[in-house]
């Protein structure tokens, strides 16, 4: 089941009050970025978020789930994308934990 035009609106709404994010749409599901760095995805109307020392703590109570088959486990996120205190702090620490997106070739 691909993710709804709906459900992508209110993922990119929630995360928009803690900063800038956007999405890519890959493969019929999208790429979730924060501040330009990949920070999870967007798939089947579920919000899967990187693991990083950040994400372990936070949302230690979250479910690992596959996005797609042969994909690494990512975590699943449900009513806590509602929690701005929480999103910020965890989308603040992953920022940090996370590497800088490669320079394209020109």
């Amino acid at each position: 089941m691909a993710t709804s035009n709906e459900f992508h609106d209110y993922v990119i709404d929630c995360l928009l009050r803690v900063g800038e994010i956007t999405s890519k749409k890959m493969m019929g599901e999208y790429c979730l970025y924060y501040n330009g760095k990949l920070v999870g995805d967007i798939c089947d109307n579920r919000v899967l978020f990187k693991k990083t020392a950040s994400s372990e703590r936070l949302l230690c109570d979250c479910k690992l789930e596959y996005p797609y088959e042969g994909s690494k486990t990512l975590m699943y996120v449900a009513e806590e994308l509602e929690n701005i205190d929480l999103m910020t702090e965890l989308l603040n620490g992953m920022y940090e934990e996370l590497p800088e997106p490669k320079k394209r070739k020109k």
